[in-house]
């Protein structure tokens, strides 16, 4: 199924508050006490533009966010949270595996959208190496040591395909 240019723009809008959520929790539970709690804010940061650039164009373009806002607040902190909890690394891995599907739902609107598009897709783009770098630095820190890794970060992939596809209809 193609989506249309108003489901990419609320799904990921979505995704990117909900990574701002995830970091919100990381850094609530590990504070700056860490290696790695500066990375994370950094992330964050760069989360928060990807958010700001995705809301002016849902303004600009006239598209509704998703109804799910709520959830994911709750849902993104908890997972963040959860994650630190665990440890450092187990916080990485989370980042891991979000951002490896994150790169595999942007490269797919990317190639549907071609060129008929071009602010969209060059923003996607733009997010799409980005979040590629975060998975880099993910990786660069540890997230494979995590404790269960492979369970880990397969499960939170999966959760993440859910909240895309429940994104693009509610």
């Amino acid at each position: 199924m193609t989506e249309t240019r108003e489901v990419m723009l609320r799904v990921n809008q979505a995704g990117e508050f909900g990574a701002i959520r995830i970091y919100a929790g990381q850094l609530a539970v590990m504070g700056d006490r860490t290696s790695i709690s500066g990375e994370i804010a950094a992330m964050a940061q760069q989360e928060a533009v990807h958010r700001e650039r995705f809301d002016a164009l849902l303004i600009k373009r006239g598209v509704r966010p998703t109804a799910l806002q709520p959830l994911w607040s709750a849902a993104g902190f908890a997972l963040g949270a959860a994650t630190a909890l665990i440890g450092p690394e187990a916080a990485m891995a989370c980042t891991a595996a979000i951002e490896t599907e994150i790169d595999r739902h942007y490269t797919e609107q990317l190639e549907q959208l071609g060129e008929d598009d071009p602010e969209l897709s060059g923003m996607i783009r733009e997010f799409r190496d980005d979040e590629r770098e975060h998975r880099d630095t993910a990786l660069a820190s540890g997230a494979e040591r995590a404790p269960a890794y492979p369970l880990l970060f397969n499960a939170i992939r999966m959760g993440c395909r859910v909240a895309i596809a429940v994104s693009k209809r509610i």
